[in-house]
């Protein structure tokens, strides 16, 4: 009689066990397939804009430096209002050729982490949307560090590990990310992986650099990155560049991270 309690109690374990799996691979599905889709809609929202032209209207109206700033701040808000108009949450898009990193990118100062298990509409998502860090200003300060989940999907910021391999870096130097109120390229200087939320001599705490009270300081994060990157990439930075920090998960360690720094080349 124990015998057959027991296999009782197992078989209904095993079966509870197979349902949840189940259940959990289904929400899996379902939160991949709406992700994408939802995506999909924001990027038809973007406005397509003949910038070349537009870009040689302003130069021929012979325009000072201060109205050329305020025309490609017009086209760059033009571009993008109707994703704005839907969450002001928005602050910028992202996009790397070569991945399907092709995402907007938001930011809440006073809710760190909001779009960490947020979709574009609010509601819950284990995908999140691209986020800056709360510290950050978007055309002040000195480092935009921006944080993107390492889905299975390969969704998100899971094409940063291409930049793992020179080879692929060689033919992809080039980052893309607009705000409203600017257009931007940035060139890749370094890659590297690090571990965090730890005091180990091997982390690196990026995410803690927004802001160089000078240039040492600036320099001093730079020569970091460069000495961690996994290759030499020939590039680097000064003071007066911006720079972007691109960070995702990484699991050859516990708690493990990585980053792709870029500056604004344009």
């Amino acid at each position: 009689m124990k015998k057959k309690t027991l296999g009782i109690i197992i078989v209904s374990v095993l079966g509870a066990a197979a349902i949840f799996c189940s259940a959990m691979f289904t929400h899996q599905y379902l939160d991949a397939k709406n992700s994408k889709a939802a995506f999909d809609d924001l990027t038809n929202l973007i406005t397509e804009i003949d910038e070349p032209q537009k870009t040689t209207e302003a130069e021929k109206a012979d325009l000072s430096a201060e109205e050329l700033a305020a025309a490609e701040a017009a086209l760059a808000h033009e571009k993008y209002d109707a994703l704005f108009a839907q969450n002001n949450d928005f602050i910028g898009w992202i996009r790397i050729d070569g991945t399907n990193v092709n995402y907007p990118v938001m930011q809440t100062p006073n809710k760190p982490d909001f779009y960490l298990k947020r979709s574009f509409d609010k509601s819950y998502s284990d995908y999140g949307v691209p986020y800056i860090d709360e510290a950050c200003m978007t055309g002040i300060s000195n480092n935009l560090v921006i944080y993107g989940h390492h889905m299975n999907d390969g969704s998100m910021f899971t094409g940063l590990m291409k930049y793992r391999n020179k080879s692929f870096w060689e033919g992809h130097k080039t980052i893309t990310f607009d705000t409203l109120t600017d257009r931007h390229q940035y060139e890749v200087i370094a890659v590297f992986k690090t571990v965090v939320y730890t005091d180990s001599s091997d982390s690196f705490k990026y995410y803690e650099f927004t802001d160089a009270e000078n240039a040492a300081e600036f320099d001093a994060y730079v020569a970091k990155c460069k000495e961690l990157s996994l290759y030499d990439t020939g590039v680097s930075a000064e003071y007066v560049d911006k720079l972007i920090s691109l960070s995702t998960c990484e699991y050859s360690r516990n708690n493990g991270r990585l980053v792709v720094v870029a500056k604004r080349v344009d």
